[in-house]
């Protein structure tokens, strides 16, 4: 499945759920039918000619359940992840499971990108009652909106079973699962009580906490976080960055060292064409899952930009300029300037990986006699290859600074012949992903001007086109816009218009970017804390004193940081007050909150 990290904490928590794997319900009789057709999702949109009677998540497909008195079962998933297409072909495609889903439950089809409140959501309790997480997710969801169980890839046989078994239980007792439902949604009420005082020993104290616990989570062998597959973990590593600034450490600093030099030199980063995947299976970063993703490489960009910096390496700074260059050959739609959101794992012929794989005759065929031998002794062609398609171009031998020159050819030849190879595109052009892209572009182009055109692009696709009456859509896609934009949303896209203004230098652009996070308080903070959406259809989802990192870096941080840093004294004074009622709930467990440490030190200088 594409895994998703799991937090310590939830790691820690045992589920009480076993029990409803062992239950049977025979079918029962539904009219639905499929509603994806042209759906602007090309993820939805795939799935148009399943045999499942597929709903969208809406108000009405949970009345729907209500009065049919029926668990909605929910399939989480997006288009570039490889076992959401194996559960499509194996299951969904699958007459007999199609019969039971259509029957026995509202079918309902999500994109986690058009609905990422909803997916963190369901994520969550996933980590807290399963002790896992990932795509596909697949949740089962009483028809007042309450989740009860989760289930990730499941093949077939083992799939029907649990849909059988849990339809039954439902049948003869709908009240008990009810309430367990309820029961498993009663997580602890965080209450902002009282704002606490910020003081330059708490920055000393979550400063050590950080280090204490990212050492204990490193691997300082290979470089990254835990000991089975490797993410990259972005807004951790910016956070040690931070901390290593204010307090140099020489264990972090070969920490950091080792994880960016593991990172763009071995399987995660795409050696022939540039950009990062999603993560490895393994610890040595050798064996990648294929999925391209926006929110990866823009991250990854940025870090290596901040990294050349802080440690003086060139070769960090073309790290970055390369996975830039790649994000504008393959994830710019020229018509609007705007960035897609990801790449397949899978080629045309839904083959994982093929299109980044190559047999030994392959590179023989395109290599000279002596560039081959080259390549045999670097990306040691005389193992056998990891993957069934053959070799994925790691440089795992030494070099010579002599044989630089020759392997630049060596990898211009692959990269010509794999041109002829595609993979397909996610087109969707979502507004978080678009605001990071832009400040990776606008940051870069404050040395590089080359990519100030790039910045421009993506600038004006967001404002002209997303931004509509003081209002951010979620995304464009299918030719039109889609979606209300949540809080990630918001809070990249300003990130993004800010950053943009410092590069240009215009009063335009700063106050489209405080026009944006105006708008963002106004819609997602109370005294009460963090909502990421302006209405959940999830029940019993409490706003929160401070969000935690994810995938992407936290984006009540992000907006708070953006808030001390503005020319508006209100904006100021607002995001210092949220910085004061969500800091206890940092403290709890510093490196899921790792974005925060930069907001308490930006705050600290401000108002020591």
């Amino acid at each position: 499945m594409a895994q998703r990290p799991v937090s310590a904490s939830y790691r820690r928590r045992a589920s009480g759920y076993a029990w409803l794997l062992m239950l049977w319900w025979p079918l029962s009789a539904t009219a639905l039918q499929n509603q994806l057709a042209d759906n602007p999702s090309p993820y939805l949109a795939m799935h148009a000619t399943d045999p499942v009677a597929w709903q969208t998540w809406t108000p009405q497909t949970l009345a729907l359940a209500r009065r049919e008195h029926k668990l909605i079962y929910v399939s989480v998933g997006y288009f570039s992840c490889h076992w959401c297409h194996v559960m499509q072909q194996e299951s969904y495609r699958n007459p007999e499971i199609a019969a039971v889903l259509n029957r026995d439950f509202i079918p309902v089809k999500v994109d986690r990108e058009l609905e990422t409140s909803l997916d963190g959501d369901l994520q969550l309790f996933s980590e807290r009652t399963q002790r896992q997480a990932g795509w596909p997710l697949n949740a089962f969801v009483t028809p007042t909106g309450y989740p009860l169980l989760t289930v990730l890839y499941l093949p077939p046989k083992d799939f029907l079973g649990v849909l059988n078994r849990l339809a039954l239980r439902w049948q003869q007792d709908a009240t008990a699962l009810s309430q367990l439902a309820q029961q498993a949604a009663q997580t602890p009420q965080v209450s902002p009580a009282n704002p606490v005082a910020l003081k330059l020993a708490m920055q000393a104290e979550l400063d050590r906490a950080m280090q204490k616990t990212a050492l204990q989570n490193a691997d300082t062998l290979q470089g990254g976080f835990g000991q089975v597959s490797k993410f990259p973990m972005t807004p951790q590593l910016n956070a040690l960055l931070s901390l290593q600034a204010r307090q140099p450490d020489p264990n972090i600093r070969q920490f950091l060292l080792l994880t960016l030099d593991q990172m763009r030199t071995q399987g995660l980063n795409d050696q022939i064409g540039g950009g990062f995947f999603r993560y490895t299976t393994d610890p040595d970063w050798h064996t990648p899952h294929f999925e391209k993703m926006l929110y990866d490489n823009a991250q990854l960009a940025l870090l290596y930009l901040r990294a050349a910096n802080q440690f003086r390496q060139p070769d960090y700074r073309d790290t970055a300029y390369r996975t830039l260059d790649f994000m504008l050959a393959k994830m710019t739609d020229a018509r609007t300037g705007g960035m897609m959101s990801s790449l397949s794992a899978v080629d045309q012929k839904g083959q994982e990986g093929a299109a980044y794989l190559w047999s030994r005759a392959q590179i023989e065929a395109l290599l000279t006699p002596a560039e081959f031998q080259l390549v045999r002794k670097l990306w040691q062609l005389d193992h056998a290859p990891e993957f069934e398609l053959g070799y994925l171009p790691i440089q795992r031998g030494q070099s010579e600074a002599s044989e630089a020159a020759t392997m630049k050819m060596i990898v211009g030849k692959l990269a010509q012949a794999r041109a002829q190879r595609s993979v397909p595109q996610d087109t969707k052009q979502i507004a978080s992903l678009n605001g990071l892209a832009l400040s990776a572009l606008s940051k870069a182009a404050l040395d590089a001007p080359r990519y100030r055109a790039a910045a421009q692009g993506v600038h004006d696709f967001i404002w002209q086109t997303l931004w509509q009456n003081g209002t951010l859509a979620k995304a464009y896609a299918g030719g039109k816009v889609i979606g209300l934009g949540e809080l990630d949303d918001y809070a990249f896209v300003a990130a993004g218009l800010s950053d943009y203004a410092k590069l240009t230098g215009q009063v335009e652009h700063q106050q489209q970017a405080l026009e944006v996070q105006r708008a963002a308080w106004l819609r997602f903070y109370s005294r009460e804390g963090w909502k990421t959406q302006q209405r959940s259809l999830l029940s019993n989802m409490r706003p929160v004193p401070a969000l935690a990192d994810g995938a992407m870096p936290s984006p009540s941080a992000r907006l708070i940081q953006l808030g001390l840093a503005s020319t508006d004294a209100s904006l100021r004074q607002q995001a210092r007050n949220a910085l004061k009622f969500g800091i206890n709930k940092v403290r709890t467990d510093v490196f899921e909150y790792a974005s925060y440490l930069d907001v308490l030190a930006d705050s600290l200088l401000t108002h020591p």
